[in-house]
C-alpha cells in the first residue's frame, strides 16, 4: 500500500475497522521516526507498524519548566495516533482525546496569580488582593456583558417584556454550551507538531542556509507540520525607518525567501512533494516579522487565516516595539502566533510588562460573523453573546508568543558575575533571577502561559560574527540574558507539550536563534455526528419550549454585603431556578436612561442564562473597592447602594437591591484631609453632617504630617534600617493587609516584617488621591548645575504647607536611610524608582 498525504486529506470516516485503521495512519501526523534517520516513514510502512504494535526507540521527554509545578510526562506512544485507541465499534467519538500533557509535578509550568482569600464566614466570599499582582482580563468571560445591543425591549399589552434579539443570542448560546459538552462524541483527535522559532537578528543577514536553527531536531523527531519563524530587528530602528517602513517589505521577502529555500531543499524534501511546505501568511511591522508555513498536505484543511499588528513604541503606538500576529484555522482547532519586541534595558521591567499587556488587549482579528460562529462551536462561547465579528488571542484553543522580550536577569547580580555564570554554563542562580521568570512568579506578566525550562546560555549579547559574550572595550559591558523566549497558552493544558527547547549557534547577530518544537492535539470533528448530536439537543429543547410561560425564582432580592474594605472583593452569590415547566431566559437589564447594567464598584457575572425545567444557576455579585471608589465614597460623592434589574424573558422583572458599608481607611484619601483628624480614620464618619458635628474642619490641622505616615516611617525606623534589600523585596501581603487595618483602626503594630511595613509605605503614598507634588510645580525648563538652586528654592517656595511638610519629611527618612546603604544595600537610584 502506498498512499500520500493528500489521499489521507481527502478520505473520510471509514465503516471498518481496517478503514478506520487506515485513515489515521496515512498522514504523518507527529509519527515516531523509524530510527533510519530519514524522517517520517512511509504511509504503508507506518500502517505494517501500527498493525504489529510498533514500539520504537523512547522519545525524548518534553524540556522541564523553570519553576516547579505541572510536568509533561511523554512517552513514545504518546506520539502516535495508533489504531489501538480507537473502539472497537468504530465509533470515532466515543474515544477519549490523547492528550499529550499528563499530570505530574517536573515539567511546563503555568504561573496563576490569584487573590488570596479571607473566609471569615462561609458566604460572603472575600478576596484580598495581592498588592503586587495585577489583574488579568480575561475575554472569554461575560462579566457585565449587555446582551442585547440593538434592539430594543418590546412590552406586551399584558405587561410582559421581550427582547427578541436577546432571546436569539441566549438560545444560540445555550445551545452551542450543550453540544460543545459533547463534542468528544463527534471529534476525532490527532496529534502533530509544531515549531517556533525566533531571532533578534540586528539588521543583519547573510545569503545561507538556515537548516541548523530551522531543521535542527527534523532527523530525531521528523519535519513539523506547521513552522512558525519571528524576526526582530529585521531593519535598523532608527527614526526613518521607524516612521516610513521604507525597508521593511524588501527584508521580510529576503528572509521569507531564505526559510522557504530551506524548508523545500532537496535535501528535506528529498523530492517528494507532500514533505514540502506553503506559505499561509506573513506579516511584519518595521523590525517584526512574523510567517506561517505549513506543510502543502495540510493546506486544504487552513481556513480564517487573519493577521494583525499592535505598536507600542515611541509615543506607544510606533512600530520599533510592539507585536505582530497571524491567527488560523488548523482542522477545526484554533492557534494564534505572535512575534513580540518589548520594550529596552534591564531596568525597566515595567516597561516591558506595559507592552505585553498592550500587545496583548489590542490585539484584534476581524474575522466576520461566520467564522466567529464556527470559533463558538470549537470553544469560544462568550463571542456569540457580544455579536461581535471579532476574536482577541486567548479566543483560540492554542496560543504561542515568542521573540525578544527584553527580560534580562536582576540587577541584584553584577555584570560581571552575569558573564562569568554565562560563560561557564552556571545557569541555576541567572534562572532564579531572571525577570521574565520573577515577574511571571508574581502574576504581573503572562498570566497562564508556560514556558519550557532554560537548558541553554543566555542568548544575548554577543559579539556578532563570533560566539564570544561582547566584552570589547570599545563596546558597553552588558550582561547576558534570555532575551529571546517562547510561551504558549492552551485552553486545555494537556494538548500541548513541549518537545525541546534549544538555541541555534548562527552569529552573524548579537542574538542567538531560539527554537522550539511542540506536540500539539487537534480536533478535527465528523460533521455528520456533530449534526447528530445538534439534532438530539435542539430535541430537547422544543419539548421544553412547547409548554407555557418561564417561572424562575430567587433565594433573595436583597443582598447586604456588610463592611467592605479598601483594596477588597466581596462577593454573595444569589441562585435562580427554574420552578416552571418551559425554558427560562434571564438577563440583567440597564435602569431606564442608563447604559450600564450596574455602578462601576460592582460585578455580575453571569450577565444572562438560560435554564431548562428544574436546572438553577448562581449569579455572583462582586464589590470592589479601589482607590476611585475609595475617594468618591470619601468625598460624598458615592454610596454602596444600587439596584440591578434581573429580567425574565417573555416573563416578568425581579429587583435586586444591593447595599453595605464602606470600613473607611487612609489608602485612597489625600494628606489635606488625613493631617485633620488626630483620631483613627475608621472612626471618623462618612457623612459630612455627622463629620462636622465632630470637628471643628475650619480649624488648623491638627498635626504637621498624617499620623498614618508617621506610624509606617516609625516602625521602619524601629525594625531595622540595616535590613538587607530594603524597600526592594515584597513583604507578606497578609501582613500587609493587617497592618493597613492597624493604620486604619488605631491598632498597634505586631511583630511584622520591616519589609511589610516598606511596602505598605510605598503602597500609601502611591494610592494618595493626589500627589505630594502636584503637577503645576513639575519642573518646565532642563535643571543644570547653575540653575538647580533657584529652581529648588522655588520649588519648595510653591508647595502648600501640608505638602511642604510631608515632602520634607520622606526626604529626610530617605536620607537616613542611604546612611545605612552598605547594610541594606539601598541606592538613590533604587529610591527614586
Amino acid at each position: 500500500m502506498n498512499m500520500n498525504d493528500a489521499d489521507w486529506l481527502t478520505s473520510g470516516p471509514q465503516n471498518s475497522n481496517a478503514g478506520q485503521q487506515q485513515q489515521q495512519q496515512q498522514q504523518g501526523w507527529a509519527m515516531p521516526p523509524t530510527g533510519t534517520g530519514t524522517g517520517t516513514p512511509a504511509p504503508g510502512q507506518m500502517l505494517h507498524q501500527q498493525q504489529h504494535q510498533y514500539n520504537p526507540q523512547p522519545q525524548p521527554q518534553p524540556t522541564m519548566a523553570n519553576y516547579p509545578p505541572r510536568a509533561v510526562s511523554m512517552t513514545s506512544s504518546s506520539f502516535t495516533t495508533s489504531s489501538s485507541s480507537l473502539n472497537n465499534n468504530n465509533n470515532y467519538g466515543s474515544r477519549t482525546p490523547p492528550t499529550a500533557i499528563a499530570t505530574s509535578n517536573t515539567n511546563s509550568t503555568n504561573y496563576n496569580s490569584s487573590n488570596r482569600s479571607i473566609n471569615t464566614t462561609p458566604t460572603p466570599r472575600t478576596t484580598m488582593k495581592t498588592p503586587a499582582s495585577t489583574t488579568s482580563t480575561n475575554n472569554n468571560s461575560n462579566n457585565n456583558i449587555l446582551v442585547a445591543n440593538r434592539a430594543a425591549d418590546e412590552e406586551t399589552e399584558d405587561g410582559r417584556i421581550r427582547n427578541r434579539e436577546a432571546s436569539t443570542k441566549i438560545r444560540d448560546a445555550w445551545i452551542y454550551k450543550q453540544i460543545r459538552s459533547r463534542q468528544d462524541e463527534f471529534t476525532q483527535y490527532k496529534q502533530g507538531r509544531v515549531f517556533i522559532g525566533t531571532w533578534n537578528v540586528n539588521a543583519k543577514g547573510k545569503d545561507e542556509s538556515l537548516s541548523s536553527w530551522l531543521c535542527a531536531d527534523w532527523q530525531q523527531h521528523g519535519p513539523p507540520d506547521i513552522v512558525v519563524v519571528g524576526f526582530q530587528e529585521m531593519v535598523d530602528l532608527n527614526a526613518v525607518n521607524v516612521a516610513v517602513e521604507n525597508k521593511s517589505q524588501s527584508r521580510s521577502a529576503f528572509w521569507i525567501d531564505r526559510i522557504r529555500a530551506t524548508l523545500n531543499s532537496r535535501q528535506n524534501t528529498q523530492g517528494d512533494p507532500s514533505r514540502s511546505y506553503t506559505e499561509l501568511a506573513v506579516k511584519y511591522l518595521v523590525g517584526l516579522l512574523v510567517c506561517v508555513f505549513v506543510k502543502s498536505p495540510h493546506k486544504p484543511r487552513v481556513k480564517y487565516v487573519h493577521t494583525d499588528s499592535v505598536g507600542v513604541g515611541v509615543m506607544g503606538v510606533m512600530g520599533n516595539k510592539g507585536g505582530v500576529s497571524i491567527r488560523l484555522q488548523f482542522y477545526d482547532s484554533t492557534l494564534c502566533f505572535t512575534c513580540l519586541h518589548l520594550a529596552a534595558h534591564r531596568e525597566n521591567v515595567t516597561g516591558r510588562n506595559a507592552d505585553f499587556a498592550n500587545v496583548y488587549n489590542k490585539t484584534s482579528f476581524e474575522i466576520g460573523s461566520e467564522a466567529v460562529q464556527e470559533m463558538i462551536r470549537l470553544g469560544s462561547m462568550s463571542q456569540w453573546a457580544m455579536g461581535t465579528a471579532s476574536v482577541g488571542v486567548p479566543d483560540h484553543d492554542l496560543v504561542f508568543w515568542f521573540g525578544d522580550l527584553n527580560y534580562r536577569v536582576d540587577e541584584s547580580i553584577p555584570t560581571e558575575r552575569v558573564l562569568q555564570l554565562s560563560e561557564a554554563g552556571m545557569l541555576d542562580e541567572l534562572i532564579e533571577h531572571d525577570q521574565l521568570n520573577v515577574e511571571r512568579a508574581a502574576g504581573r506578566v503572562f498570566h497562564d502561559f508556560e514556558e519550557g525550562k532554560l537548558e541553554f546560555k543566555p542568548t544575548y549579547k554577543y559579539q556578532p560574527g563570533t560566539d564570544m559574550y561582547e566584552q570589547r572595550p570599545d563596546k558597553k559591558l552588558r550582561a547576558p540574558a534570555w532575551c529571546d523566549r517562547i510561551l504558549w497558552l492552551a485552553q486545555e493544558p494537556g494538548h500541548v507539550a513541549q518537545m525541546n527547547y534549544l538555541r541555534s549557534e548562527l552569529n552573524c547577530s548579537d542574538h542567538k536563534p531560539v527554537m522550539s518544537t511542540f506536540l500539539v492535539t487537534i480536533k478535527d470533528v465528523i460533521l455528520a455526528k456533530r449534526e447528530g448530536v445538534y439534532r438530539e439537543v435542539m430535541q430537547m429543547l422544543d419539548t421544553y419550549e412547547n409548554n407555557s410561560l418561564p417561572m424562575v425564582s430567587l433565594d433573595k432580592l436583597n443582598l447586604d454585603f456588610g463592611l467592605v474594605r479598601y483594596d477588597q472583593r466581596v462577593t454573595l452569590p444569589i441562585v435562580i431556578a427554574n420552578t416552571g415547566e418551559v425554558v427560562a431566559q434571564f438577563r440583567l437589564a440597564p435602569k431606564v436612561d442608563e447604559n450600564a447594567l450596574c455602578k462601576p464598584w460592582l460585578t455580575v457575572s453571569p450577565t444572562y442564562g438560560m435554564l431548562i425545567p428544574g436546572e438553577k444557576t448562581e449569579i455572583e455579585l462582586t464589590i470592589t473597592i479601589d482607590n476611585s471608589t475609595a475617594h468618591r465614597l470619601n468625598t460624598n460623592r458615592e454610596v454602596l447602594d444600587d439596584v440591578l434589574i434581573l429580567r425574565l424573558e417573555n416573563g416578568r422583572d425581579f429587583y435586586i437591591s444591593v447595599s453595605g458599608q464602606y470600613a473607611r481607611s487612609c489608602f485612597g484619601m489625600s494628606v489635606d484631609e488625613l493631617v485633620l483628624y488626630s483620631d483613627p480614620i475608621r472612626d471618623v464618619p462618612l457623612d459630612p453632617i455627622l463629620r462636622a458635628e465632630k470637628y471643628d474642619l475650619n480649624s488648623k490641622a491638627a498635626m504637621c504630617v498624617p499620623k498614618e505616615l508617621w506610624r509606617i516611617i516609625d516602625a521602619i525606623y524601629e525594625r531595622g534600617l540595616d535590613e538587607r534589600d530594603l524597600f526592594t523585596a515584597l513583604g507578606d501581603p497578609d501582613e500587609v493587609c493587617v497592618i493597613r487595618e492597624c493604620l486604619d483602626t488605631g491598632a498597634p503594630f505586631g511583630k511584622f516584617s520591616v519589609h511589610s511595613v516598606a511596602e505598605v509605605l510605598t503602597l500609601f503614598l502611591s494610592n494618595l488621591i493626589s500627589p505630594i507634588v502636584p503637577v503645576s510645580i513639575f519642573p518646565t525648563l532642563d535643571i543644570d548645575a547653575q540653575n538647580i538652586q533657584m529652581f529648588t528654592r522655588k520649588f519648595l517656595e510653591d508647595m502648600q504647607p501640608i505638602q511642604y511638610n510631608v515632602f520634607i519629611y520622606i526626604i529626610s527618612f530617605f536620607r537616613e536611610v542611604l546612611l545605612h546603604r552598605e547594610k541594606n544595600r539601598l541606592s538613590p537610584a533604587k529610591v527614586a524608582r
